[in-house]
């Protein structure tokens, strides 16, 4: 394993995320609003986590058709995924609600579908959030020798495929998560290459009951309610979907051909080569942020660029601030990567992909 240095971002004295902020922040001054949620979000969060239950109980206990219970799995599927969009991403950034206590609910969500909130605040916002396309780092972009996410990684012979294969592995992403990688980071104290922060009892006693909870509502109710069979079936239906779409969505913002994958340039300093909002902006990219469909569906995270920004901020506001940093970036004649579908950023992903396997 290579030797972890974290690296410093520069010090500058005209910041570009100090001005950004401040523009951000007359914004919601002028309008009056807090950047937390609001009754909209709150309802779109009752209506995700109500329908999952819903369904949930439907294929569950009532024993639809099998054809009818092949769509109620996808749709169980596609609703962990939105709800770990729409409502825990937000409560785990402290964005879903001005209460400290229903944010906390809100990211608590992550435990009830399989995956742990503590795991999840390290790896995603401490590290991903902070040191975003750094290879070595930025865990989002390790996936170990399968793929090569990085030009920094090393090339192997199967690489030459991975924009073909990419697919099922992504689809891997919700299984692997909830039966291993969380095992992984608890058991080693790290996540990646960086330590992880000691976890105290209560983070302990978290971690362990939602494995048990997971395992008990998604494995043992199941199966004596339908028998393993249909339980495995059904459960690889939910997972593979849930994990496709968890793992494309992420992707589409920092593996792109357009983005960037900085490197300490000054061994001495250590220092990266911009600073952070110039970071955030040549690592990370939008799409699709005309669809209201897709906006409404993957929690404005099709706005990475601000929520990059902004992590504080709610996914609602994303739509009005990015008039604001892009406005800045013109003014300031910065990068401001945007693809304007979904099918196009998908296309950008898989020539990065294609690219770094050559």
């Amino acid at each position: 394993m290579r030797q972890l240095t974290i690296p410093r971002f520069p010090a500058v004295k005209q910041s570009l995320h100090t001005e950004l902020r401040k523009r951000v922040q007359a914004y919601f001054d002028t309008k009056g609003i807090a950047s937390t949620g609001s009754p909209r979000l709150f309802t779109k969060a009752l209506f995700f986590l109500l329908t999952f239950i819903a369904v949930y109980v439907h294929v569950v206990f009532f024993t639809p058709p099998w054809y009818i219970a092949i769509l109620d799995c996808l749709l169980l599927g596609g609703f962990v995924a939105a709800i770990g969009f729409n409502v825990m991403h937000d409560g785990s950034h402290g964005s879903f609600s001005k209460n400290t206590k229903i944010n906390k609910m809100a990211g608590f969500s992550m435990n009830l579908l399989g995956a742990n909130n503590f795991m999840w605040h390290m790896k995603h916002n401490v590290i991903h959030h902070t040191f975003t396309n750094v290879d070595g780092i930025d865990d989002d972009i390790d996936a170990g020798i399968l793929l090569r996410m990085a030009p920094t990684q090393k090339r192997y012979k199967m690489h030459k495929f991975q924009h073909i294969y990419f697919w099922f592995l992504y689809s891997l992403l919700y299984v692997f998560w909830v039966f291993f990688t969380d095992y992984k980071k608890y058991f080693t104290g790290k996540i990646g290459n960086v330590a992880i922060n000691k976890m105290n009892a209560a983070q302990h006693i978290s971690f362990w009951f939602t494995k048990v909870f997971h395992a008990a509502i998604y494995i043992v109710v199941p199966i004596l309610t339908v028998g393993w069979l249909p339980w495995l079936i059904g459960f690889l239906i939910m997972g593979l979907f849930a994990g496709f779409i968890l793992s494309i969505v992420f992707q589409l913002a920092h593996t792109v051909e357009t983005a960037s994958f900085p490197q300490v340039v000054d061994q001495s300093s250590n220092q990266l080569p911009e600073e952070f909002a110039l970071h955030q902006l040549k690592t990370t990219a939008n799409f699709a942020t005309r669809n209201k469909l897709i906006s409404w569906l993957v929690g404005g995270l099709n706005f990475q660029i601000e929520h990059h920004l902004f992590p504080k901020v709610s996914h609602i506001h994303y739509p009005a601030i990015s008039k604001i940093v892009k406005a800045t970036c013109l003014e300031y004649q910065l990068q401001y990567i945007e693809y304007p579908t979904m099918r196009k950023a998908i296309g950008a992903h898989v020539r990065f992909l294609r690219q770094m396997g050559r």
